[in-house]
């Protein structure tokens, strides 16, 4: 009979090291995970509770005064702090999947036993000495993300059963549907077509309606919009995210960041702000980083109106789905970028190319730059037309959509 591996347990400090390797390092998540012998799940967890707890270091008084320990208010202020410490790291875990709840469990903890850890979370202590170690990262699945990744951008439009039949062929073997909804779901992609929850947002989070339907963008700052998408590196993946003004196509700020999470969808929100002043309509997806109340409070402390895609509603933010075609067929695969560091030195060369020297035909051979500040040859109008046309095989009519300029091409 083998021997039972024992769960490696970390302590604090190894934990803050590396969830500040995350934060500041140009790695990726699976980089990070093989280097410090860490799920990649374990290390975006980490990263996150670092970004939420770092503002209490600044919340307290300074200068605090040195008290007795061992007089009676303090006692029961300690008691009072502890209980509240256990409340707090119950609310952290309590509405995880089991899994994720066994990986905040710490057995090394002095603050909390380890018996009250797996009573507030639910969760088995004998299940947590019998966890085996992870497996490394799987480098089929880092291949069938490239490919996934490739098509997506050819065809956004395809789902998973046709992505099944396309990687197979490409691959040489049939793959297994589950299998690439799950990479899908990792990378935060899915078919730009009317389905069933393709479109969900988070239960808790507001999700507005969307005012671009019919609207005429005759001038910059008009509206702006947003968008994430994924970018495969040699050894994982990151997540790109832009803001860009639609009448004139400048993209106004972006962002990389190893992690889908709303932070760094806020610090680019925040620096297009600084830098541009505010627009009257900012319209985004319903994704969770959007409708998040971290990001629609920026929003809604400058007084911007908000719009939302619709639910299935592919050409809803079709400026920056076609920015996404073009970042990549022009220099991400391309350059074949090893490294968050590299990638973040192309797509600073790539993004100035963009705005002030590659001519766009729907700007009439224009730059975004020049279109921007001479306020002058750009604009958009998306406008739904649902009308009687010639009746397909199934005899049911058809839906078009028209836009009203060309897109870039």
């Amino acid at each position: 009979m083998s021997e039972t591996k024992k769960r490696k347990v970390h302590t604090p400090e190894y934990k803050a090291k590396v969830a500040l390797e995350a934060l500041r390092s140009g790695k990726t998540i699976n980089q990070i995970g093989q280097e410090f012998d860490v799920h990649p799940v374990q290390v975006g967890l980490w990263k996150k509770s670092l970004q939420e707890q770092a503002k209490t270091l600044f919340e307290g008084k300074r200068g605090p005064k040195p008290v007795d320990a061992q007089s009676q208010p303090e006692r029961l202020y300690s008691e009072i702090g502890r209980l509240k410490m256990e409340l707090d790291w119950l609310k952290k875990v309590r509405d995880e999947p089991i899994m994720m709840r066994q990986d905040w469990i710490d057995m090394k903890d002095d603050l909390v036993a380890t018996t009250r850890q797996c009573e507030l979370a639910g969760v088995s202590r004998a299940t947590m000495y019998a966890r085996q170690k992870r497996k490394a990262v799987d480098e089929d699945d880092l291949r069938l993300s490239r490919l996934i990744d490739e098509e997506y951008t050819r065809h956004p439009f395809y789902g998973t059963r046709r992505m099944v039949v396309v990687i197979s062929k490409a691959v040489g073997y049939r793959v297994n549907r589950k299998r690439l909804q799950r990479l899908m779901r990792q990378m935060g992609l899915q078919g730009m077509a009317p389905g069933p929850n393709t479109s969900r947002a988070h239960p808790q989070h507001p999700v507005y309606p969307y005012l671009l339907r019919g609207l005429e963008i005759t001038r910059p700052n008009q509206v702006w919009s947003t968008d994430i998408t994924y970018i495969r590196l040699a050894n994982g993946f990151v997540y790109l995210v832009v803001v860009m003004d639609w009448y004139s196509r400048k993209v106004l700020s972006w962002r990389i960041s190893n992690s889908m999470d709303a932070s760094f969808c806020i610090d680019c929100l925040e620096e297009a702000l600084r830098n541009y002043g505010k627009p009257d309509i900012f319209n985004s997806d319903q994704g969770a980083q959007f409708t998040s109340a971290g990001f629609t409070g920026v929003l809604q402390r400058e007084e911007i109106k908000i719009s939302m895609d619709g639910r299935g509603r592919a050409f809803d933010n079709i400026f920056v789905e076609r920015l996404w075609r073009n970042v990549k067929y022009e220099d991400v695969y391309l350059n074949g970028y090893a490294t968050m560091g590299e990638l973040m030195v192309g797509l600073s060369k790539y993004f100035v190319l963009y705005n002030t020297e590659r001519p766009h035909q729907s700007l009439d051979y224009n730059t975004p730059d020049s279109v921007y500040v001479s306020a002058s040859g750009g604009g958009a109008l998306i406008i739904d037309k649902f009308k009687e046309s010639p009746k397909t095989e199934d005899q049911k009519p058809v839906c078009t959509t028209a836009l009203v300029d060309q897109l870039d091409g």
